[in-house]
């Protein structure tokens, strides 16, 4: 399977409308679409309504491609891995009420994983509201913080008048050269969106506005963390927020000789089949982590986008450093916040220019310390881990599918040879990935950790497929039922995999439940799902057992269009979650059973 690397383009920065002046009228939805469009928007992924008619129309006839969707919250799930996949900005269009709160867990998870989105709904117009109007959506009636910038959006505003949209715009521009996410929303009333112009707003947007900003950074501060790094055992955690700076992580290690370790985002930021590479932390990661750093006894350890906290770490007290914290982000508010007790030098700064200021203090060939602190044999791989031995696994003749042997068929068939994006659902999929796969560049893996919704793994392959030509996403059943995309990707024709782990029940759940000593059913009615892909236009294959896996796996990736793979997996073998399940422990009071 071959993928092609996403176009980026390089957003105008004259923002008048082609063919636009003073002698020709266009509507206000005319208007705001280009402007979208010339800040870089090329896809827009929604769902229509009456309210929305005049946009979806503007939309529609315009330069940028509209992904009309199924449900809410799977557009805006599909727009965020389409931002991750294309560093491109992109639009999301709802219509008044339900519209709008559908989307509100997309629109969370967008937030915490640091995507770019605007959002575009309707707002009731001025003489209806109170009037008990169908789907009323005005302050009145929904929450506040939906029109307004906040925990949910850097930039909101409710556009009463076209002539906002001059001001509008230019705040949208700085909003998208800001560092990291930027999530805004536009409410515009029907009346404001069909609204004829005589003139588009032709204010200038200067490239200092779309280039990214740069926080101060001192030299002599630099030189001081330099000689910190050099002074004793450094480890490197990265995370998600080191992906743009790959090559600079790579090149500090090797000259630090330092062994580095991951969160489940930072996957592939650094190749995890190098010898330096030490491990994940934190949810589905790898044990042997914690036994690594005791060992290697850390003065420092040099943090560089990850906010440490439950999912990248479960505060183990374990991955600390003897003397200190480097913590570099673009937000002042992440370090030392999840290790409190820990001191922590925080760096605020973009990570890539931090690391490259950082190597000039850095010599080249610097005297190996990792062999001095650590033993001579390379932590275990992820393959290796796949059995108690250390072996690959063979197929079995009987019973259902291991989970281990899948993970062991996805990275020899789909990862290694095809570097496949590969997106991975909440639950159990979310730990057998990442504790078994291994990816060697950034962008390869892509979770959420933060909202942790299922469902968007199984909604966000489409973007993803849209802006890569080809994704996988490995869901549970539960997260599959809960929300999908297949049948929109069947009308766009997106090559996207979904690869269900079909065990009938939310497994996590029900094998928490049983850690934890309590009771509930989380069984699931029996679904095929291949024949569930059929029935919307897609391909639909089954694999019952290991014999017929590999044979399904390579039919599966071969498929040109949308394809759904059923595994039924063996639901009693229970992926590496324990740190999950003692977390939980600790935060719930159990009452003392008498003996």
């Amino acid at each position: 399977m071959s993928l092609s690397s996403p176009r980026k383009r390089s957003p105008s920065l004259d923002l008048t409308l082609e063919g636009a002046s003073s002698h020709k009228t266009i509507t206000a939805s005319s208007a705001l679409v280009s402007s979208l469009h010339k800040l870089g928007v090329t896809k827009v992924f929604g769902v229509s309504g009456g309210a929305i008619a005049a946009i979806w129309h503007s939309f529609s006839t315009s330069a940028i491609e509209v992904i009309h969707c199924r449900h809410e919250t799977g557009a805006v799930f599909a727009a965020t891995e389409y931002h991750f996949a294309s560093d491109e900005p992109v639009a999301v269009f709802t219509t008044s009420g339900p519209g709008l709160t559908n989307a509100l867990t997309g629109l969370l998870a967008a937030r915490d994983e640091g995507a770019k989105v605007i959002l575009i709904s309707p707002f009731s117009p001025a003489a209806n509201r109170t009037r008990w109007l169908i789907q009323e959506t005005t302050f009145s009636t929904m929450p506040a913080d939906l029109y307004r910038s906040g925990p949910l959006f850097h930039f909101a505003s409710v556009i009463e008048d076209p002539a906002q949209l001059n001001q509008t715009t230019v705040q949208l521009a700085a909003g998208l050269r800001r560092l990291g996410g930027f999530m805004a929303h536009l409410a515009v009333p029907p009346s404001v969106q069909s609204a004829l112009i005589d003139r588009v707003p032709t204010r200038q947007v200067t490239a200092s506005m779309l280039n990214p900003s740069q926080l101060s950074l001192s030299p002599a501060s630099v030189k001081r963390y330099a000689d910190l790094l050099l002074s004793g055992p450094t480890v490197i955690w990265v995370g998600f927020g080191a992906r743009q700076a790959a090559q600079q992580v790579r090149e500090l290690a090797i000259r630090l000789q330092a062994r580095v370790i991951c969160s489940p985002r930072g996957k592939g930021i650094f190749p995890e089949n190098h010898p330096l590479f030490g491990g994940v932390t934190g949810m589905g990661g790898h044990d042997w982590v914690a036994a690594e750093l005791a060992k290697i006894a850390p003065q420092h350890i040099l943090v560089l986008g990850s906010r440490l906290g439950e999912p990248s770490s479960f505060y183990d007290s374990r991955l600390t450093p003897s003397v200190s914290f480097i913590h570099v982000d673009i937000d002042p508010a992440v370090p030392g916040v999840s290790y409190p007790m820990v001191p922590t030098e925080a760096v605020c700064t973009e990570i890539g220019r931090f690391l490259t200021a950082l190597l000039t203090h850095i010599p080249d060939h610097f005297p190996a310390r990792l062999s001095e602190s650590s033993p001579t044999a390379e932590p275990p791989t992820a393959n290796a881990s796949i059995s108690n031995q250390g072996l690959l696994l063979t197929a079995n003749s009987h019973g259902r599918v291991r989970p281990q042997y899948l993970m062991q068929l996805i990275q020899t068939r789909l990862i290694d040879p095809a570097a496949a994006i590969l997106l991975a659902d909440s639950g159990n999929s979310f730990v057998w990935t990442t504790h078994y796969l291994q990816f060697t560049r950034p962008g390869q893996y892509r979770v959420s950790t933060g909202v942790g919704s299922m469902g968007h793994a199984a909604a966000g392959v489409l973007g993803a497929a849209i802006a890569s030509k080809k994704a996988v996403a490995v869901v549970g059943d539960g997260a599959m039922l809960m929300n999908n995309e297949i049948n929109t990707a069947v009308h766009c024709g997106a090559p996207a995999l979904w690869i269900v782990l079909n065990d009938g029940r939310y497994n996590m759940c029900d094998q928490g439940m049983e850690t934890l000593g309590l009771t509930a059913d989380a069984t699931l009615p029996a679904v095929d799902f291949s024949r569930f892909a059929i029935a919307q236009g897609a391909t639909g294959l089954q694999a019952k057992n290991e014999r017929q896996l590999e044979t399904a796996l390579e039919a599966a990736i071969a498929s040109t269009g949308p394809c759904v793979l059923d595994v039924w997996i063996d639901p009693t073998l229970r992926p590496p979650s324990d740190n999950r399940n003692s977390g939980l422990k600790r935060q719930m009071v159990f009452p003392q059973t008498p003996s």
